[in-house]
């Protein structure tokens, strides 16, 4: 297992929120474990919010209720909302949401209490489940999506940086179908993921590319970033389709 620190900048920013938290509530926390880019070299001072998941002992709107008013003194911060859970709500869920525990347990550091992540046991079947679904989901996004944008490419293009974030997490899951453990930075996965597929992920490298550069490009330039990015994904629902069958 891949041992995670996180950056400096992100714990910076967190234990103010952490201190406050537990201050206040403590007894009622079974533990608080930071999520997502805080723990790559994706993390972007300037622009990546600090992720993480507060798990109470049990469910208590009270917590809610404390928590609400710090949100727009933290949200400056770039500290996201935390997701709030329970250990009975996790074990009851995982097959409901397997790729959202995947990529919690693939990249998370437990930084107060039990690590409920690092064990879990993510149901193959019900992975490729999600997968699949969300795959055929996010082609109807694409095509809505495109219309929505009338023809303006600086909406178009912000559409695609906008969606991209999402696909990481998906594609880190058909990679584990695919037989081939998940990789934690973005171009990483974006390699695996051809790798083991077979589909050209040329078209994601150019959104990421742009995500950060941002450079003006015509429609027609727009429109063959559209074309292949929607017979990617296309492909990439076949392959899960068929896995296991």
């Amino acid at each position: 297992m891949i041992d995670l620190n996180l950056k400096d900048v992100a714990i910076e920013r967190f234990k103010p929120f952490q201190d406050e938290i537990l201050n206040s509530y403590k007894d009622k926390i079974h533990s608080i474990t930071i999520t997502g880019s805080a723990l790559t070299d994706d993390f972007d001072p300037g622009k990546s919010d600090v992720n993480s998941v507060f798990a109470l002992t049990k469910m208590d709107l009270k917590f809610l209720e404390l928590l609400a008013p710090l949100g727009k003194r933290y949200r400056k911060k770039r500290i996201a909302a935390p997701l709030i859970m329970t250990p009975e709500y996790i074990m009851n869920s995982i097959d409901v949401f397997p790729l959202e525990f995947l990529n919690i347990k693939l990249l998370h550091k437990t930084i107060f209490g039990e690590d409920l992540f690092q064990d879990l046991e993510i149901n193959r079947s019900d992975l490729r489940l999600q997968c699949e679904r969300e795959l055929k989901v996010r082609l109807i996004g694409l095509r809505q999506s495109y219309i929505s944008c009338l023809g303006n490419s600086k909406m178009l293009m912000e559409m695609f940086i906008d969606s991209f974030s999402g696909y990481i997490p998906l594609f880190k899951g058909i990679i584990l179908l695919l037989g081939k453990e998940p990789p934690l930075k973005n171009h990483d996965v974006l390699a695996i993921l051809e790798e083991v597929s077979g589909v050209n992920t040329s078209v994601f490298k150019t959104v990421l590319k742009q995500k950060k550069q941002k450079i003006k490009l015509i429609m027609d330039q727009l429109n063959t970033i559209f074309e292949e990015y929607y017979a990617a994904i296309e492909k990439l629902g076949d392959i899960t389709n068929e896995i296991n069958k």
